[in-house]
């Protein structure tokens, strides 16, 4: 399997998926600001959202995708096929479990996460709709685990695009639908999101029966005991609890920061949440995308015991990550205000709100390097069934992180909490690829030092030229513009990544460095 192009396919599919979602955040942004009722929603679509990725994208899928990979490597199919109807079936009781329970307790979790909001109500009965979508996720990470392992990338990478355009539909048409009901139309939202659930948990049974792998359910009680009895069933479980602790540190740090933005002021949610929007375009399509692909690869490598392919895909991994993320961090921090008010200043998003994002996207651009190294890096532990090692650093940042928004809070507001979280992301970045080199895991190929100089030169002249279009177009002013607008920002990027890669070129390096085969 060449790396290269599947890490290409996800990243392409994750594009969309990050495009739809953009023009879902600026739909919401014209319609409702950043008001008391988006602080509302944001909040509510947050807590099924961290407990997906308590649960699902996180605890589950760091314990079972290494799992899944070994047994096919060491098993054969038929053997595996039997572990992931015992998973899948374990998975969906105590996710029925989980949602009637959360349901009931919204209002408590609300309050947990958010208990400044001016619209407290509005934000629970919205927790109370949308709490089932992390049933229908957590399905979707069973189903992307499966798929990823047969080396079937495009559905999963594809499938956030459904939610995406479901919540598009429910901002344009299902808010005044909603205002004539007599309804909140905020309330569309939380529709949306249940729709899109829905949708993305369908599509992958189509897929899933193409390979073979549709989950058999156990829905007796008999049945039931012997999925829990499967050995594969305790394996994924004893992983899980410290991936569990792990990525609980994560949440408990997101939930903090989210409680504190919901005191410092109305917007403050909404404000970092639309930087976040922004931020997730380089953290998914590249971080994301190549934690995806290596990650199956390197399990099979250790299940092998391979580790000089082990140590060359994971510095594959990182030569991408520096070539592709350390432009995109440059451009958050030169050119913020003109992505912020291309993309968000209109309807009811006020020049007060770009100047607020900006403030908060220029925060998590600090970090960016960190954000994506980790998704890079992790793997490299998960593979070997090291969930530990990232469980104690995740704690050590945890703290950190809360230390940093001490300092930073009183005099930065909501942009602090940002740069706490960048700034934490760099040292576990940092500190997670420290210890695979000690650890004799990964050994660095020769070529580190000339390539850093060739995209430092080239990340010197894109800044230079992003820094100087930042301030000779108006970007604020332009705004009743639109077209105009978009139409100078789509040449100042497509004139940047020319002159980036035309540097990178003009120094030596070329697309057949980065090609490599698994």
């Amino acid at each position: 399997m060449n790396l290269f192009k599947a890490a290409s396919t996800v990243s392409l599919l994750t594009l969309a998926s990050r495009v739809t979602g953009l023009v879902r955040e600026q739909l919401i942004a014209a319609a409702f600001g950043a008001s008391a009722a988006t602080d509302a929603f944001n909040v509510a679509f947050r807590i099924p959202n961290l407990l997906r990725r308590l649960f699902a994208e996180g605890a589950f899928s760091q314990a079972f995708v290494p799992i899944l990979a070994a047994a096919r490597e060491r098993d054969g199919d038929e053997a595996t096929r039997r572990l992931i109807d015992a998973v899948a079936s374990v998975l969906a009781w105590a996710l029925l479990l989980t949602c009637i329970v959360g349901m009931a307790g919204a209002p408590l979790l609300v309050w947990l996460i958010g208990s400044g909001l001016a619209e407290f109500d509005l934000a629970a009965t919205m927790t109370r709709w949308m709490f089932p979508y992390i049933g229908f996720m957590s399905m979707v990470a069973l189903s992307a685990g499966i798929l990823n392992t047969w080396r079937r990338f495009a559905v999963p990478a594809a499938t956030p695009v459904l939610l995406n355009l479901a919540m598009i539909a429910a901002a344009w048409w299902g808010g005044p639908l909603f205002a004539r009901w007599g309804l909140n139309p905020v309330l569309a939202l939380a529709a949306g999101v249940m729709l899109g659930g829905l949708l993305q948990a369908a599509i992958q049974i189509p897929a899933l029966r193409a390979i073979g792998c549709m989950p058999h359910f156990a829905l007796t009680p008999g049945k039931l005991r012997a999925a829990w009895q499967h050995p594969g069933v305790g394996l994924v479980l004893r992983r899980m609890a410290p991936a569990l602790v792990g990525v609980s540190v994560a949440q408990i740090s997101l939930l903090i920061n989210t409680q504190i933005a919901s005191h410092v002021g109305v917007g403050a949610v909404s404000w970092l949440t639309y930087a976040d929007r922004l931020m997730e375009f380089p953290t998914a399509l590249l971080g994301v995308a190549l934690g995806v692909v290596l990650l199956p690869q390197l399990s099979a490598a250790q299940a092998r015991d391979d580790r000089q392919s082990y140590s060359d895909m994971l510095d594959w991994g990182l030569r991408m990550l520096v070539l592709l993320a350390l432009p995109c961090a440059v451009a958050l921090l030169v050119f913020p205000k003109a992505l912020v008010a291309v993309l968000f200043h209109y309807g009811q998003f006020q020049p007060q709100d770009v100047t607020q994002t900006t403030r908060a996207l220029m925060g998590y651009g600090v970090g960016l390097m960190g954000l994506v190294g980790v998704k890079v890096l992790a793997p490299g532990f998960y593979a070997r069934q090291d969930i530990r090692t990232p469980v104690r650093i995740a704690i050590v940042m945890l703290f950190a992180t809360q230390l940093m928004n001490a300092l930073f809070v009183p005099q930065l507001g909501h942009a602090g909490l940002a740069l706490s979280i960048g700034l934490a992301a760099l040292v576990n970045a940092g500190w997670l690829l420290m210890g695979l080199v000690r650890g004799g895991h990964y050994r660095p190929l020769p070529g580190w030092g000339l390539f850093l100089l060739r995209v430092g030169l080239a990340c010197l002249a894109l800044g230079a030229l992003l820094a100087w279009a930042a301030q000779a177009i108006d970007w604020i002013g332009l705004q009743a513009q639109w077209g105009r607008r978009a139409g100078w920002m789509a040449a100042v990027l497509g004139g940047a990544a020319l002159l980036y890669f035309s540097v990178l070129g003009l120094c030596g390096l070329r697309p057949a460095h980065f090609r490599r085969r698994a």
